[in-house]
C-alpha cells in the first residue's frame, strides 16, 4: 500500500497522509475466500485474475426500448425498459448504438473500498467502449454498465466475453456510510 504525503491547501505547512491503494491480485484472493467473497460466480478465476483487477464477463445484452427520465432526488426517475438480445450460435451481433450489459459476476464491494470498470483494450480496439459507474463501498449485487458499439460495422461478442477490468480502490478511511440504493442486490435473483 502506498503513502501519499500532500501539502494541505488550507496551510501550505500541514501535512495530510493519506493511506490507499489499488489492490493486488494477492489481495483479491484472499478477499474472494472470506464471507461474503469480494466476487462469485467466474467463469473461470485463473483466466480472470489479473494482476491489479479481474475481468467481468458478458452474462447479458438488452437493447433499450423506451426512453429514460433523471432528476435530482429521483422521484421522477424512470429507468428505461430494455429487449434482450439473444446469443445465436454462441455470439449476439451488435450494430452501432446503445446498449445495456450485465456481468456473469457477482461482486460485495467491502466497506473500505470502491471499484471501477475500465474497458478491456480489446473491446475498445474493435470499435465500442463501456460506460461504468463507481462501485460504492457496501454495493452488492452482479452490475450492469453501458456499451457503446462506434464501429460502423457493429461488433460480434460471445457469451462470456471479458469486457471490463474490475479496479478495486482500498478507500484511505472508512465512509461514514455505505451504499443502500435502489441496485443494491440488482440482478441476483
Amino acid at each position: 500500500m502506498m503513502r501519499y504525503s500532500t501539502e494541505s491547501a488550507l496551510s501550505p505547512k500541514s501535512k495530510v497522509r493519506i493511506s490507499m491503494g489499488v489492490l493486488s491480485d494477492k489481495e483479491i484472493i484472499k478477499l474472494m475466500s472470506a464471507t461474503p467473497s469480494l466476487l462469485e460466480h467466474l467463469v473461470d478465476k485463473n483466466i480472470q485474475l489479473q494482476p491489479a483487477g479481474v475481468d467481468l464477463t458478458l452474462r447479458n445484452i438488452f437493447e433499450f426500448s423506451s426512453a429514460g427520465t433523471i432528476d435530482f432526488s429521483n422521484k421522477q426517475r424512470v429507468i428505461p425498459e430494455c429487449r434482450k438480445i439473444s446469443f445465436k450460435g454462441g455470439f449476439a451481433h451488435l450494430k452501432t448504438g446503445a446498449y445495456k450489459v450485465v456481468y456473469n459476476e457477482t461482486v460485495h464491494i467491502p466497506r473500505d473500498c470502491i471499484a471501477l470498470a475500465f474497458p478491456r483494450s480489446s473491446l475498445l480496439r474493435c470499435g465500442a467502449f463501456l460506460h461504468c459507474a463507481v462501485w460504492d463501498p457496501g454495493y452488492s449485487g452482479r452490475s450492469e454498465s453501458l456499451l457503446v458499439v462506434s464501429n460502423s460495422r457493429g461488433i460480434r461478442l460471445a457469451k462470456n466475453a471479458r469486457l471490463a477490468q474490475l479496479v478495486f480502490i482500498k478507500l484511505s478511511k472508512k465512509p461514514g456510510s455505505q451504499y443502500g440504493g435502489r441496485y443494491l442486490a440488482e440482478n441476483t435473483i
